[in-house]
């Protein structure tokens, strides 16, 4: 529709009787629509690609002079007809206007961008932009800096059919200005803005369906009130054969304050399970911890560490004057060092100086409660350091007010359950504690459905988006950031059972899916690997700022600022190290179901990488091959070495090879055959003769993928999804 009303309007300063019948006839097949989802589908939907080099062909607007407002640009879109190269290096392309053949032009080619439309095909590669290694033999992460479409068109190449779970954040719709459509933020009184952003959400969402297995595999979308209805319908439609269920998550219990309106505390998770996929049981109904005896779980992750501060009734250091001592604890490692000798009633704790034999910087930790009121712990202290030794005592948070760390211990009771198989001990932390999981053993006490109405602390994205975020990328702020928990819990119900999973996150904003996939791995030993994908935009303000300081997209200076290089990249590379981009230790420490310090980091790898838009003949005569080496890479499993160069005709690693010289096949198939793991072998050849030869020599777990025929072959078929 929004198409026909741009065409009645053109049509109307030529012939306005003739555009006012077929007005009358559009707005009458308008208010006969069917039941159910309707909307605008905006064809098409395009982005302006600043990286990509402009070549003859291409498809470009006239940038705007530098300075200028982005709305002073021309809109209009171009075919670059030539380039013209003077003696001085400067080059000038003829251009020729889409709509008119008959208007042609002329432009310096750096005032021009290439634009792509979602159906017009691509041709992508990856370069890489770093890398952090942490993991050993570990699969890496990859965090792709792209335009979300085209990065699932390429996903489609590497990983059609074999991802695990999709975990999605998209854009809300609530707020101006806080979304693009066609390369422009859409604002709040856009008539067509519920269309465009149903438009937006269903290309993707067909792509993202090709991804998922469609024997076992979850989807998970997270949205508020404003368009969930839309979105369920929207869902309902794509996904049929999928079973669906909505979550009622609270995120903030202060509440977003809306003057004459309810206070906004929740948002919504759709949950869209595919084949067998199912939620996984266990002992936490996702409700309030408040809960009552019955229903809280008789043990877990999240309380196996319990504060050795007496509570309650019987808690003063009056009460028993014995269990009122200093604990002296590590700072760096959270190692409790000493327990001092109980303090008599009345003696003044200031007065008591720590063994000369300390280390200067161990902290003395007492036990005081609010106010620094002096109450007592739990156990005296001889007991103490025997659960010290035994791995069951350690420094835990440090409290500013007071100065000093807490301290936990784990009980009796849980170490029951590590008897019964229900816990499993892993190993020592750096405090020389017990690293706890759970265990493998069938479990006796009642298990409990996870409720659709979720109710945690753990949710809070103020407190464990924002605030965790700030503490991993001091100074570098990210507009309304998940918690890291929420997104662990929901991913947890699906690939807790999966320790290789493949997720995927398209809306990747900062990074917390692969943060949260990263606390999975540790919590289990697994190899789960995520992809994560997020564009480089720079916020509509910053924009204004950096178009008054002369800067366009794709200047170093502007791209320094967007959200993949300022904010995504760096916080998953913190989070891996545990220091800052400074190279400061991070503060804190992580909670509920796994408690570390975020300093210990992650043993984990994690490569970026940002999408290029290739010339098919150049990738068809072999000569983009660095370009493309990363899918190759990436679709036989984002492990180990990667086959940067094919020098020397063939190469072979521990889970694929690539054949560029078939006159090596005999010792190319040799060598792959060698290879236990190795279950790809890519061949490039335009011969289909050729190209059998070599299969039938192969082993049968080896799977045969043409180059380039593949490749080009996907991403021209692709090319028709977009035209809906």
């Amino acid at each position: 529709m929004s198409r026909l009303n741009d065409l009645l309007r053109r049509l109307d300063a030529k012939d306005p009787a003739l555009a006012k019948d077929l007005r009358k006839e559009v707005d009458a097949l308008a208010n006969r629509r069917a039941f159910g989802l309707n909307f605008e589908r905006h064809v098409p939907e395009a982005v302006e690609l600043p990286g990509r080099p402009v070549r003859r062909g291409d498809k470009v607007r006239v940038l705007p002079p530098r300075g200028s407002k982005p709305n002073d640009g021309d809109d209009r879109l171009w075919h670059v007809m030539g380039i013209d190269k003077d003696a001085a290096g400067a080059r000038t392309a003829q251009l020729e206007l889409f709509d008119d053949e008959s208007v042609t032009a002329e432009s310096d080619v750096a005032d021009l961008v290439v634009v792509a439309e979602f159906r017009d095909p691509i041709y992508p590669g990856l370069v890489s932009t770093g890398k952090v290694e942490r993991g050993g033999d570990k699969p890496y992460h990859s965090v792709i800096n792209a335009e979300n479409y085209h990065a699932l068109q390429t996903l489609l190449f590497t990983h059609r059919g074999q991802v695990d779970a999709v975990y999605i954040d998209p854009p809300y719709n609530t707020r101006d200005r806080d979304w693009k459509y066609n390369n422009d933020y859409v604002n709040s009184d856009d008539l067509y803005r519920h269309s465009k952003w149903l438009s937006f959400m269903e290309r993707r969402l067909k792509l993202a369906k090709e991804l998922l297995n469609p024997d076992d595999s979850v989807l998970i979308v997270t949205i508020d009130e404003k368009e969930y209805l839309r979105l369920g319908l929207l869902l309902q439609d794509l996904f049929p054969q999928a079973s669906m269920q909505m979550i009622t998550s609270m995120i903030n219990k202060k509440g977003s304050t809306r003057p004459g309106r309810f206070s906004r505390s929740e948002e919504y998770l759709f949950i869209l399970m595919l084949g067998k996929a199912s939620v996984s049981h266990g002992h936490d109904n996702m409700m309030l911890p408040e809960m009552d005896a019955t229903s809280r779980p008789k043990s877990s992750i999240a309380t196996i560490w319990n504060s050795l501060l007496r509570r309650g009734t019987d808690a003063m250091r009056s009460d028993r004057p014995n269990m009122f001592y200093p604990v002296y604890v590590d700072p760096d490692t959270r190692r409790i060092l000493h327990a001092g000798p109980p303090l008599p009633l009345g003696q003044d704790r200031s007065e008591v100086s720590p063994p000369e034999w300390l280390p200067a910087h161990a902290v003395a930790s007492w036990p005081l409660r609010r106010a620094g009121i002096e109450g007592r712990w739990q156990v005296g202290h001889e007991t103490l350091m025997r659960l010290v030794d035994q791995g069951r005592a350690r420094g835990g948070e440090f409290n500013k007010e007071s100065a000093q760390h807490s301290v936990v211990v784990i009980k009796d009771k849980q170490m029951a359950d590590v008897k019964s198989g229900h816990l499993e001990i892993s190993g020592l932390d750096a405090a020389g504690a017990l690293v706890i999981r759970a265990g493998t053993a069938t479990v006796t006490q009642q298990v409990n459905a996870a409720r659709t109405i979720w109710v945690r602390d753990a949710h809070d994205a103020s407190v464990y988006g924002s605030t965790l975020v700030s503490a991993m990328i001091p100074g570098r702020k990210f507009p309304f950031p998940k918690s890291l928990y929420a997104v662990e819990d929901a991913l947890r119900f699906f690939v807790a059972n999966k320790p290789n999973a493949t997720i995927i996150d398209f809306f990747s904003g900062s990074g917390t899916t692969t943060h949260a996939v990263m606390r999975l791995n540790k919590q289990d030993n697994g190899r789960r690997q995520s992809i994560s994908v997020t564009n480089n935009e720079v916020s509509a303000g910053e924009q204004n700022t950096l178009r008054l300081s002369q800067l366009r997209p794709g200047d170093a200076a502007w791209e320094e600022w967007g959200i993949c290089e300022y904010v995504t990249k760096p916080r998953i590379a913190s989070a891996i190290t545990g220091r800052t981009p400074d190279g400061d230790l991070i503060k804190g420490d992580y909670k509920f179901t796994d408690q570390f310090p975020m300093s210990d980091g992650f043993e984990e790898n994690v490569e970026f990488f940002t999408l290029t838009y290739e010339a098919p003949l150049r990738v068809s005569s072999n000569r983009e091959f660095e370009r493309i080496a990363p899918l190759l890479w990436l679709r036989a499993g984002s492990e180990g070495r990667r086959i940067e160069s094919l020098a020397h005709g063939w190469d072979v690693t521990e889970t694929y090879g690539v054949l560029a010289d078939l006159d090596q096949t005999e010792t190319f198939v040799e060598a792959i055959s060698s290879k236990e793991r190795a279950r790809l072998a890519f061949v490039v050849t335009d011969e289909d003769r050729l190209f059998e030869s070599v299969v039938r020599e192969l082993p049968e777990r080896v799977e045969a993928v043409r180059l380039y025929e593949a490749y080009l072959h996907n991403f021209e078929i692709e090319t028709g999804r977009s035209a809906l």
